[in-house]
């Protein structure tokens, strides 16, 4: 959310008491589920290369002293260029001597999740940290695959949910293609928990939330495959995805960093206001993060129209 006014002790009034536990009810720092799922590779300030397979080497049986075939295997160049996101946080003085509720570790963890979703919504959807379509910085995303299947769409004796995601796995194979994970949207877990077989009896007993339902991207197995539930819908249709995850890759140049000023100007309710002025402390965070999908089709979208 913009930032109306700096955070001042007067708005933890009530959290200065003579004792202080942790912030034990502050849910955990989101971690992204795509990273969770693709596969992490160095990368430098002015962006990286990929090899890409392009062409493979073929065999063939021969004769006794008859010639043997000749093949080549190609490569392609994909680039993976790191984009910028930060934000900003403005509080007083007192509020950072003071520490009320714990407050700058708990600024620090959101900081993280804030980027979380900010990259994936770009990964996913080409979304802008506020869901805005077309708003992403990254060439290639998720959303650029042609295969979708509708949950829902497979009826109770085709095997109902579990139906829906046999199908998922149908297309990428009909096109060549494999399934080594899943990324699964937090609406997904009531459907799955209810999923039945034509006898009534649950399809899902180990689901991805089973043994850490407690954290926002949670691992898990489905259809023997490694997945992971977070939010991955963001205000779209889609509620997952399937595909092999060995295609897309991302990268971070050199982690978060974090600058603190007391002298700068920041933009606080539409107008700029001086820091020194105004005895407040700036908190500036920003990452460099890279993301390359080689082949969009190796990717299935679960869409729920309803």
């Amino acid at each position: 959310m913009a930032i109306t006014a700096p955070r001042t002790r007067a708005d933890f009034a009530g959290f200065l008491t003579p004792e202080m536990s942790a912030p034990i009810f502050e849910r955990a720092a989101k971690a992204s589920v795509a990273m969770q799922l693709a596969q992490q590779t160095p990368l430098g300030p002015n962006g990286k290369s990929i090899p890409v397979v392009t062409g493979r080497l073929t065999a063939g049986w021969v004769a006794e002293a008859a010639r043997k075939p000749a093949s080549e295997a190609t490569l392609a160049l994909k680039t993976m260029t790191p984009h910028k996101v930060a934000a900003i946080a403005v509080v007083s003085a007192e509020v950072v001597r003071a520490n009320p509720g714990n407050y700058m570790q708990i600024l620090r963890n959101q900081v993280g999740e804030a980027f979380a979703v900010a990259f994936d919504n770009a990964a996913f959807h080409d979304a802008g940290p506020d869901g805005t379509a077309g708003g992403g910085p990254f060439a290639t995303y998720l959303d650029q695959s042609p295969h979708a299947v509708e949950m829902g769409s497979t009826s109770q004796a085709g095997g109902g949910i579990h139906g829906d995601f046999a199908a998922a796995l149908g297309v990428l194979v009909a096109d060549g293609k494999r399934l080594t994970g899943w990324a699964l949207d937090n609406t997904l877990e009531p459907t799955l928990w209810a999923a039945v077989d034509i006898n009534g009896r649950p399809l899902y007993i180990d689901l991805p939330t089973d043994d850490t339902s407690g954290t926002l991207a949670r691992p898990g197995r489905l259809l023997n495959r490694p997945s992971y539930m977070g939010d991955v819908m963001d205000g779209t249709t889609i509620v997952g995805y399937g595909g092999d995850w060995q295609q897309a890759a991302w990268g971070v140049v050199g982690g978060i960093t974090y600058d603190v000023s007391t002298e700068a100007a920041v933009t606080i309710n539409g107008a700029l206001v001086s820091l020194f002025e105004n005895n407040l402390v700036a908190v500036r965070a920003e990452a460099e993060y890279g993301w390359l999908v080689a082949d969009p089709n190796s990717f299935v979208k679960l869409t729920d129209a309803l």
